[in-house]
């Protein structure tokens, strides 16, 4: 475990309706990263003014603002998906060539997303997480390890997929599902930036925030290791 005393980012323990970073005046707890990273905050400001990333930024927070609608008494809804919103953000950004990385276990809803995408004009580059047909043991990995339980198991390729999509020139890439380390692998080799469609969740149907909101009933022995009994 960590042992580091001095205070560090732990923005996720301020629970303050009002706090620092969104109020004038706010409240904040004594390690508030908005009071302690200041030289890291002013080096964010510099990088923001770099001519492709103020756009990028900007119509980013313009996307945001057009995905609620406020009611006459003041109440704010959300009203896009996150597919629409993508679309809608590929657009302002004038982008023409998609790239979309996606699990074969989601190859139908890969299949779906691409005919929605070429319907708004998008030219969709799409690649399985299965290209190439590598067999696991490249990586080291044992038959006993194998999850097929064939003696040929193609581990997914997420080196590859950003590499084929970086061959093609994608504008911007979506991914679709892929496992928890190979989206860490093709965020790293992607030229292009990229976000993320779908978070890859085996149990529950890819909406991992449910584990989060019964982590202290179903789930509570498998995420909380101290509460086992």
């Amino acid at each position: 475990m960590d042992n580091k005393k001095e205070p560090f980012a732990q923005c996720s323990r301020c629970l303050f309706e009002d706090r620092y970073c969104e109020r004038v005046n706010g409240k904040s707890l004594p390690d508030c990263s908005s009071k302690l990273y200041e030289k890291e905050l002013e080096e964010a400001k510099t990088l923001y003014q770099e001519e492709d990333t103020l756009r990028f930024a900007a119509e980013a927070a313009r996307q945001e603002a057009s995905c609620y609608r406020f009611l006459e008494d003041g109440t704010r809804l959300a009203t896009k998906p996150r597919i629409q919103e993508a679309i809608e953000f590929c657009k302002r950004m004038g982008y023409k060539r998609l790239g979309l990385a996606f699990c074969k276990g989601l190859k139908f809803e890969a299949a779906a997303l691409a005919k929605i995408l070429e319907e708004h004009g998008f030219t969709v580059v799409s690649v399985n997480c299965k290209v190439g047909g590598v067999d696991k043991s490249f990586l080291g990995i044992e038959d006993g390890e194998k999850s097929s339980g064939r003696e040929h198991d193609s581990m997914c390729n997420p080196i590859a997929q950003a590499k084929i999509l970086n061959a093609e020139h994608t504008d911007f890439n979506l991914l679709l599902g892929l496992c928890v380390g190979h989206d860490s692998l093709f965020l790293k080799h992607s030229d292009a930036l990229s976000t993320i469609i779908v978070a890859k969740d085996r149990v529950m149907d890819h909406n991992p925030l449910a584990a989060l909101y019964t982590s202290n009933m179903y789930y509570k022995n498998a995420l909380h290791p101290k509460k086992q009994k």
